[in-house]
């Protein structure tokens, strides 16, 4: 009877396996280096522990009026505005929802020192992605197409 059981679920289990091995690809889409709206910087976008996070790579200006690094000095904490934004982690905890979009994630805005929730969608075949940013509801905010960087 076990036997019989195992027989008629396998194919379910194989169809589960494989969903869940395709979503994982689909959700690494995201993954790799995207030159934002402005073409002021570049943010690397990576997973981990099943999240995905964006960091920021590249900086048209990296350093200030005083050739010193920019460092995140409109962060609310006091203690983190002497932080590089090269190197900064400006996206937090997305996770893949399904059709190409990251969710439930948050985006922080290293120019007036808040944080945001945030989602995002691979459009133009994975050659765009659209950012944006909100509070509250999605439909209260702002977006932005970053580019793919080959």
């Amino acid at each position: 009877m076990t036997r019989r059981i195992l027989i008629l679920l396998l194919p379910f289990l194989c169809a589960t396996a494989f969903e869940a091995v395709a979503q994982s690809g689909e959700a690494d889409l995201v993954t790799g280096t995207w030159l934002v709206e402005k073409k002021n910087a570049r943010v690397k976008i990576y997973e981990k522990n099943g999240k995905y996070f964006g960091k920021i790579v590249w900086l048209e200006e990296p350093n200030d009026e005083n050739g010193k690094p920019k460092v995140d000095k409109e962060n609310p904490e006091e203690s983190l505005r002497s932080r590089p934004l090269l190197g900064l982690i400006m996206l937090r905890d997305f996770e893949y929802d399904e059709d190409l979009e990251w969710d439930d994630g948050e985006i922080y805005d290293p120019k007036n020192g808040k944080t945001y929730s945030c989602k995002m969608t691979l459009k133009d075949n994975g050659k765009t992605l659209d950012v944006r940013g909100y509070i509250g509801f999605s439909f209260i905010g702002r977006s932005q197409t970053w580019t793919r960087v080959e």
